[in-house]
């Protein structure tokens, strides 16, 4: 079983409150349809074993109706980063084959390492880029490079030639994911945050900023916020903001307007996996 550890207080009930200064459907944030209930996986970085676990015990309890939501860091620090990847669109096929399931029931957020990996593909208009480069090595990125075949010490020395240099070394790399089917494309629909369509469920990597709208969230996505958990009302109308990485390191928590899923997968602890229904209730989860 998921083990949340919960404070005192519950979400709220009655009717759902659109959320204010809400982020139109776009390819930064999803919206998640006519959902009866929605299913968020945590943080996996890169744990293949049990993502295809948890895959195979999420096939056995999907409903009619059901979303299904990864809340980033799907890469990062673990070493199946190839194997990770083929598995999430393997499932994604599976997923969409069932009846009335459209390709917008199934989003992919991106996590701190996404982000990172994004950003490394622009390397070249950072300042300082040996300098970023290294930082995202001592967080979490070089299993990524090396699943690529991208030899980190050789990626070093083009980041002291110039933006030439690293322009095509950056072109490489694309070049790299793209002989993976589908690699590319994944990486393309991570989106921001997800919530669902009447207001009531958010879902994001690692935390808000309760003093931004949705539409200005930006670096407290990725790398979360002290005053997350401690949300003493809801946040912009939504009745739970559903979190899946806990980067300050408390693990899963319950509370009255939050949940944080992460297990530490990658970290020696479980892949947790939660099904919500639309008043912010967990309905089923597990752990693997």
């Amino acid at each position: 079983m998921l083990a949340l550890h919960s404070r005192s207080g519950t979400a709220a009930n009655g009717g759902a409150a659109k959320p204010q200064a809400q982020a139109p459907a776009t390819e930064a944030f999803a919206v998640l349809r006519l959902a009866r209930r929605v299913w968020a996986v945590a943080a996996i970085h890169a744990e293949v074993q049990r993502l295809q676990e948890a895959h195979q015990e999420l096939a056995a309890r999907l409903l009619p109706g059901d979303r299904l939501v990864y809340l980033g860091n799907v890469i990062g620090h673990g070493a199946a980063t190839i194997a990770t990847l083929d598995e999430l669109l393997a499932f994604r096929r599976d997923f969409l084959c069932l009846p009335g399931v459209e390709p917008e029931d199934i989003v992919y957020l991106r996590g701190a390492q996404e982000e990172m990996w994004r950003k490394l593909l622009q390397i070249q208009f950072a300042p300082g880029p040996r300098e970023v480069f290294d930082w995202m090595l001592r967080h979490g990125l070089e299993p990524v490079l090396r699943g690529y075949g991208i030899d980190p010490a050789q990626a070093q020395a083009v980041l002291r030639d110039g933006a030439a240099s690293i322009s095509r070394w950056t072109n490489s790399l694309r070049a790299a994911i793209r002989q993976h089917p589908g690699h590319d494309e994944l990486f393309a629909s991570f989106r921001r945050a997800a919530y669902t369509e009447g207001g009531e469920l958010l879902f994001v990597h690692a935390g808000i900023d309760p003093g931004a709208p949705l539409a200005a969230q930006s670096d407290h996505l990725w790398w979360g916020s002290p005053s997350f958990r401690g949300l003493a009302q809801p946040y912009a109308g939504f009745r739970r903001v559903i979190s899946g990485c806990n980067p300050r390191g408390e693990g899963a928590h319950l509370d009255a307007f939050t949940c944080c899923l992460d297990g530490g997968a990658g970290f020696g602890g479980s892949l947790n996996v939660a099904c919500f229904s639309p008043d912010g209730a967990i309905v089923e989860n597990f752990a693997i």
